[in-house]
C-alpha cells in the first residue's frame, strides 16, 4: 500500500484529500499533511469539512490539538490530528507546520512519496528538499521549472516512466497542470489520428487565489484586478508543457488562457490544422472511440449535452469534449471544445499518478 503526505493544504492539496477519501482508502495511505501553519488544526480541519464548490465532506471530522502555530519548533512542528470517522476506517492524520521541506520529519510518518502542494518548490533544487526527510519520490502537482524533472500526464506518457527502471533512478515528478490534463489528451488523440501541423488554445478557466478579490498589487497587472467581476486575460504554459508529453508537437503548440468570474469548472477552445482532412462526424466518432479504451476511460469523456461550466463541478476526468461545439472548416481546420473542472479533476489525476509511482516503487 502507497503511504503519501501532502505538503501544501490548499486547494490542490484539500481536493487531493478529498479524492482519497472517496476513492483511494483500499490502496494507499495518507500518512501526515505538513501545513503553511497560517493557521492551527482546527481551522484546517474546518477548511478540509466544508467546501464552497463541492459542498461539506459526508464524514465527522475533529480536530485535535497539540499546539498552537506559534509554539511549533524544528524539533516539534506537531500542530496536531486530523480525526475522521469514514465508513471504511477512522483515521488520525497527523498535521505539520514547517515551511522548509529539508526540515519535514516524513520519515516519522513512513512517507514514500510526498505530493508537493504548495506551488513554492517546483524547481529539481528546491522539490529534492523533501528527499533530506527520507522519502523517495516527490510528485509536483504543478509544471516543474527548470530542466531535470520529466512531466507524466495519464493516458498520454505514463507508459513511459512508471516502469520500475525508469522510477528508480528518479527523485521528483510533474503531474504538469489542470489544463495540461485537459489538453494533452485532446491533442494526443487527435495527432494520433489526424495528424497536427499547427495547433493554438485558449483555455476558458475558473479564478484561482492566484489573482485578488479586489483590485490590489500582483506581478501581472491583469490578475491585480478583481477575480470575481473580471474577464482577465493572461498567459498559459498548458499548452507547451503539454509537448513534453507529446514531443512531436514541439513548436507547433501554443495558447492563451482567459480567468474569468467562476469558482471551478472550465473550459478549453482548441483549433488544430490537421494533416488529412476530416468532418464534424469523424472528429466526434475519433473521441467517442477514444473514451471506450482502457487507455482514455476515466480520463477522457464525451457528451452531447447542452451542459454549462456547473454541471461538470465535481466531475473526475481529465477532458469532457463537447461534441456539439465541434466545427470543421475546410476539411483541415477543426476546433474542438473539452470541459474539465480544474480542481476535481486534477486532484484526481494527481492521486493516481502518486499510487502508480507506489507501484512502480514497490
Amino acid at each position: 500500500m502507497t503511504k503519501f503526505s501532502i505538503n501544501g493544504f490548499g486547494r490542490i492539496g484539500r481536493s487531493a484529500t478529498r479524492v482519497w477519501l472517496a476513492s483511494h482508502l483500499d490502496e494507499s495511505n495518507l500518512v501526515a499533511i505538513n501545513t503553511s501553519g497560517s493557521q492551527g488544526v482546527h481551522g484546517w480541519a474546518y477548511l478540509l469539512k466544508y467546501d464552497t464548490s463541492y459542498g461539506p465532506l459526508p464524514y465527522e471530522i475533529s480536530a485535535e490539538e497539540v499546539q498552537k502555530p506559534d509554539m511549533v519548533s524544528d524539533a516539534n512542528p506537531l500542530l496536531g490530528y486530523l480525526n475522521i470517522k469514514h465508513p471504511q476506517k477512522d483515521l488520525r492524520i497527523p498535521v505539520l507546520a514547517q515551511r522548509d521541506p529539508s526540515r519535514i520529519p516524513w520519515d516519522k510518518y513512513g512517507t514514500e512519496i510526498v505530493i508537493e502542494s504548495t506551488g513554492a518548490f517546483t524547481s529539481l533544487e528546491k522539490a529534492i528538499l523533501h528527499i533530506c526527510g527520507g522519502v523517495k519520490m516527490v510528485v509536483l502537482s504543478a509544471p516543474a521549472k527548470g530542466a531535470g524533472v520529466p512531466t507524466a500526464v495519464l493516458g498520454v506518457n505514463d507508459k513511459e516512466i512508471f516502469h520500475k527502471d525508469r522510477v528508480n533512478v528518479i527523485s521528483v515528478i510533474s503531474n504538469a497542470s489542470c489544463t495540461t490534463n485537459s489538453v494533452a489528451p485532446v491533442a494526443d488523440i487527435l495527432h494520433e489520428k489526424l495528424g497536427i501541423l499547427k495547433a493554438m488554445l485558449t483555455t476558458v478557466h475558473g479564478y484561482t487565489d492566484d489573482q485578488n478579490l479586489q483590485d490590489n498589487s500582483h506581478r501581472d497587472l491583469r490578475r491585480s484586478r478583481a477575480a470575481a467581476m473580471n474577464i482577465v486575460p493572461t498567459s498559459t504554459g498548458a499548452a507547451i508543457a503539454a509537448t513534453q508529453a507529446i514531443p512531436e508537437l514541439k513548436g507547433l503548440f501554443d495558447g492563451i488562457s482567459l480567468r474569468v468570474p467562476v469558482l471551478t469548472g472550465s473550459i478549453t477552445d482548441f483549433t488544430f490544422i490537421t494533416q488529412h482532412a476530416t468532418s464534424v462526424e469523424e472528429i466526434n466518432q475519433i473521441f467517442i472511440d477514444a473514451s471506450r479504451t482502457p487507455r482514455y476511460r476515466g480520463i477522457l469523456a464525451v457528451t452531447d449535452e447542452p451542459i454549462v461550466s456547473s454541471d461538470i463541478i465535481g466531475r473526475p476526468e481529465s477532458s469532457i469534449v463537447d461534441m456539439d461545439m465541434t466545427r470543421v472548416v475546410d476539411g483541415t481546420m477543426v476546433k474542438v471544445l473539452a470541459w474539465y473542472d480544474n480542481e476535481w479533476g486534477y486532484a484526481n489525476r494527481l492521486l493516481e499518478e502518486t499510487i502508480k509511482v507506489g507501484n512502480a516503487l514497490s
